[in-house]
């Protein structure tokens, strides 16, 4: 029994006994006093009765009219005369009880009140005898009466207190539940702290369990500074902080081959000219100092992404790549201003730099030559910042802005498809379907690299979302035995209506939104962390699972999940792909699910394509792999 309850049972048993036992001696009280008070009656009036008779004729017929008229003021139950001998000489009796009171209360009162006795006298000598019996029925109805507005009185107080009683139990209950969720959150692995109560006891444990949680917090930050740390050292250069060719050329890659908009941008590529010559001019110090700035200012480029792509190539070549950015002229001007600051540092250095544009089509060796032919022509020019365009013609669905809305709303009305990629574990059990959306554009099926990057620029993210999730449950309807995971955006979970219209559609069936897994990518900053964390808070009681995905090893937030409810990460591909065959990328993998796993999340490894990756996927750590190289 909880403790709730078992509060609410004393409350009831404490309040019925002293509702019973006031009433008890309440009743018994006034019924004392009643007898009391008839007694009394009964011998005043017999006294007073057989004064009067003393002083008549001692005829019995007079005697019996005063009987008579006495009796009948219908206050007595029994009146009787008797000679000196005992014998009746006249006696008047009622019928039984006469009234509305209740059998049972009668029988439960029955009063026992003695006859008033009193002696009639003849001159000097004694006549007889007179006994006098007053009626218990006004002294039952009186009692019943005072009864009744006892035990109304007693209901009113009970049902004050009661509320009374709620109140302060709601009080307790209120701090108590928060504790005992809190509690069931540190069991599952996520350690939310709450406001402690005014309560002592409540207060100190509360005070306790968020101590834990605090504890296990700054152990977990420590923990992910640390694998930051170990990230850095193996992943970035030493001198620049810029990442190693290998872990750029993986995450190059990775874009290249994604299903999402990522997969489209712009890459710029630097050279800096004759470097051994600044070396021997001004010093390892002072061209250490140069490089690392240039690669400050390549980052600031990036304006959007939470850690820039940024790599040193070699010992002058240094990329930038720019996802989802499309505009050549904007970028020139702002790298030209870049690289001009950078070479404030010093006299006559050259930074020839180079700018092309990229998508899922492109091959990245094919697309590289092309970067170094530019900087090439960039180079043998005499102006010491020059920066070549290589402008590729983009194959475009439609060619206006118009055409582009027009074709995107009529799809999404249409309704999008869902792709099926299956993610597995080491069992190869099914976890859940990856669900990306398509849409049919020019009348064929697209993936979302072709027409992300124009729902964003139209802000159609919440619609194109919502209808993704009808679609998805439209297919559980026909196939409820499947767990289906679809992506979410940024703009979307922090959107209220779409949050609103979600949770509306998804209460309507709770079976099938048990079978929903929502994905969000992993550039979250702290508004959208925020509400990631309100939107699992919202939708976890219908049993909805939320993952991160793309996750790479530049993601510092893992210290910030410990409360949000993640089921899930999804380690990004540029981790996984030749897992088997690189030291530093096992080690920074099985840090990341170590941590994951003491918050109690699964870690997926993304883009599996050979069976070593997937064998040293799950040898590091993870819980399920999904990519081209998983079968079934």
């Amino acid at each position: 029994m909880s403790l709730i309850k078992q509060l609410w049972l004393a409350i009831i048993a404490l309040l019925l006994l002293s509702f019973i036992g006031s009433l008890a001696i309440s009743i018994t009280s006034s019924r004392d006093y009643i007898e009391q008070e008839v007694r009394i009656k009964n011998e005043d009036n017999a006294t007073a009765l057989a004064l009067s008779m003393s002083q008549l004729d001692k005829d019995v017929v007079i005697l019996e009219l005063l009987i008579s008229a006495q009796f009948d003021t219908g206050y007595y139950r029994q009146i009787t005369l008797r000679d000196t001998q005992g014998n009746i000489l006249i006696e008047r009796s009622a019928d039984g009880y006469q009234g509305d009171v209740p059998s049972w209360f009668r029988q439960l009162i029955a009063f026992n009140v003695p006859s008033g006795v009193a002696t009639i006298q003849d001159g000097w000598r004694q006549f007889g005898t007179l006994e006098l019996e007053s009626q218990h029925s006004f002294a039952y109805s009186a009692l019943w009466r005072s009864t009744l507005e006892l035990a109304g009185w007693f209901i009113l107080a009970g049902v004050i207190s009661l509320g009374f009683a709620m109140l302060i139990v709601r009080g307790v209950k209120r701090p108590l539940m928060r504790v005992v969720a809190q509690a069931q959150d540190i069991s599952a692995q996520r350690f939310t702290t709450i406001s402690e109560p005014r309560t002592l006891e409540l207060r100190q444990l509360a005070n306790a369990m968020n101590q834990l949680s605090a504890n296990v917090r700054q152990m977990l930050s420590s923990e992910s500074q640390k694998l930051d740390e170990l990230r850095l050292r193996l992943q970035h250069d030493r001198v620049t902080g810029a990442l190693n060719r290998d872990v750029f050329m993986a995450r190059f890659n990775a874009l290249l081959e994604g299903d999402d908009a990522r997969a489209n941008g712009l890459i710029v590529m630097v050279r800096v000219r004759n470097l051994d010559k600044l070396n021997e001019r001004l010093g390892h110090q002072t061209t250490d100092l140069l490089l690392h700035t240039l690669v400050i200012q390549l980052t600031a480029l990036d304006e959007h992404s939470e850690a820039p792509l940024v790599g040193r190539l070699n010992g002058s070549d240094f990329a930038l790549l720019l996802p989802l950015a499309d505009d050549l002229d904007t970028l020139k001007t702002s790298l030209q201003q870049a690289l001009s600051h950078t070479a404030a540092q010093a006299n006559d250095v050259e930074l020839p730099a180079a700018i092309a544009p990229y998508s899922a089509s492109d091959q990245r060796g094919a697309l590289l030559a092309t970067l170094d032919d530019a900087l090439a022509e960039a180079e043998s020019d005499s102006v010491h910042h020059r920066i070549v365009i290589r402008q590729h013609q983009r194959h475009s669905l439609f060619t206006t802005h118009a055409d582009w809305r027009n074709a995107l709303d009529k799809a999404i009305a249409q309704g999008p498809q869902l792709a099926y990629f299956p993610v597995v574990d080491a069992q190869n059990q099914i976890l859940h379907h990856e669900c990306p959306a398509r849409l049919e554009l020019n009348q064929q099926w697209q993936a979302a690299g072709v027409f992300i990057p124009w729902i964003t620029r139209f802000a159609l993210e919440p619609v194109l979302d919502l209808a993704v999730v009808k679609t998805a449950l439209a297919q559980l309807e026909v196939n409820s035995d499947q767990r289906l995971g679809i992506n979410l955006s940024l703009a979307s979970i922090t959107n209220a209506q779409f949050v609103t219209e979600l949770r509306s559609l998804l209460e309507a069936v709770p079976s099938l939104a048990a079978k929903l897994c929502f994905e969000v990518p992993a550039t979250l900053n702290t508004h959208a962390l925020a509400s990631l964390r309100g939107l699992c808070n919202t939708f976890r009681p219908l049993g909805c699972q939320f993952g991160i995905e793309h996750v790479g090893a530049d993601f510092t937030k893992l210290a910030d999940l410990h409360d949000v409810g993640l089921s899930y990460l999804k380690i990004d591909s540029s981790l996984i792909r030749g897992l088997d065959t690189s030291n530093e990328q096992q080690t920074i993998v099985r840090g990341m699910a170590t941590l994951c796993h003491s918050l109690g999340i699964q870690v997926i490894a993304e883009g599996v394509t050979e069976p070593q990756e997937l064998m040293y996927a799950f040898l590091s750590g993870m819980d399920g792999v999904t990519g081209p190289g998983v079968r079934l």
